[in-house]
């Protein structure tokens, strides 16, 4: 439909111009999403505020696709990157395990994971949580693993770019850095450190990580993470992973500096506030959210955050902040033009509105551990 005057406009009615006009968005976004998921290296055609050109980057497993986890695949003219390769579900959310829905959905990321896995040349590590790397033993409940295959499926032959596993580091990464070296590491082509290094992939690609950052704010007993910097010619990614928002003006700092077009950043955890984490960390992640939006044109706003089923009323502040701004948030779903799922935050509606069968009812009676062990029935 097109029009040549304002007179056809008015003759046609508002209602009618506006349900023109929404369709023709939506169709647009529809071919966007269709380009990324279709592996398409041409992205010219890329047309909303954020999107690169020569950074091609595809959220694969997230809070808004259903899991635990930020795991990103990227691919520029010269190398092919995958984020942070890690799932998980958690094991006991208002009192429940994991709805069908929600295994059904690790069990999607895990594939598409393997699956960039075969593509890509270089694995990161930004920390040792298990939503952030994929462990080498068996466990259906949480990361939805097979002893050493799915580990070996994901590091064989990459260079794995990790956080230093000895400093900066609290006792439970310390452990699991040491782990992962015996085991999923083993795997790889090599491992490096990559604690405020740079490397230079083929002519026109720099991979830059900051120094280790805290975990939430200052002093965190989670630890440190790095965060990530994609360059090539003359655009930028950043993948700011669990910061939670960030809650530490360092970081903030550290974000605002680096002026990406880009940036995958982790919220804070609101479903924790006032319970394990103190509120006025809380609202320091959320005002440090707010400049952040205020200086990237497009954020995919992610992980912790999304957590919290009122979420987005809780950050109205800061869609205010990028709306005034003109810049763009989006979940790692609305970025692929996919549907948001959220099902940990909507698990216990899940289990009242869509019951599983009485197979996986027996599944969910049975002790933490054997659940580890026995694939639920879905």
């Amino acid at each position: 439909m097109e029009f040549s005057s304002s007179r056809e406009l008015k003759s046609l009615g508002l209602k009618k111009v506006i349900r023109h006009f929404k369709q023709c968005f939506w169709r647009s976004l529809k071919e966007v999403g269709a380009c990324v998921n279709s592996g398409k290296k041409d992205t010219e055609s890329l047309g909303f505020v954020g999107m690169l050109k020569h950074i091609r980057v595809v959220p694969l497993a997230a809070e808004s696709l259903g899991v635990r986890s930020m795991c990103t695949y990227i691919e520029t003219p010269d190398v092919r990157i995958l984020l942070d390769a890690g799932v998980s579900l958690c094991p006991n959310r208002f009192g429940l395990p994991p709805h069908p829905e929600e295994i059904k959905a690790i069990d999607r990321c895990r594939r598409k994971i393997v699956e960039a896995a075969e593509k890509a040349e270089i694995a990161t590590l930004s920390h040792y949580h298990f939503d952030h790397h994929t462990p080498s033993y068996e466990d259906w409940l949480c990361n939805w693993t097979a002893a050493t295959e799915t580990a070996r499926q994901i590091y064989e032959e990459k260079t794995v770019l990790t956080k230093n596993p000895k400093e900066k580091i609290n006792y439970s990464q310390r452990r699991r850095g040491w782990v992962f070296q015996k085991t999923g590491g083993k795997f790889a082509k090599k491992l490096v450190i990559a604690d405020e290094k740079t490397f230079v992939f083929g002519k026109s690609t720099r991979v830059r990580f900051s120094e280790p950052v805290f975990h939430g704010p200052e002093n965190s007993a989670l630890g440190w993470v790095l965060m990530t910097v994609i360059e090539c010619q003359d655009e930028k990614f950043m993948f700011a992973p669990d910061v939670q928002g960030p809650m530490c003006p360092h970081t903030l700092g550290l974000i605002i500096r680096e002026k990406p077009q880009l940036i995958m950043i982790g919220g804070p955890p609101l479903y924790l506030a006032g319970f394990k984490v103190n509120e006025k960390y809380i609202q320091a992640g959320l005002k440090n959210l707010e400049k952040i939006v205020e200086t990237v044109p497009c954020t995919i706003l992610e992980h912790h955050i999304l957590r919290d089923g009122k979420w987005r009323e809780k950050a109205k502040n800061v869609f205010e902040k990028a709306h005034r701004h003109r810049h763009e948030i989006l979940t790692a779903a609305e970025f692929l033009t996919e549907k948001n799922l959220f099902l940990e935050a909507r698990r216990k509606r899940l289990f009242v509105e869509n019951p599983p069968s009485k197979e996986f009812e027996k599944w969910m009676r049975k002790s933490k551990a054997t659940k580890k062990h026995v694939k639920p029935p879905i």
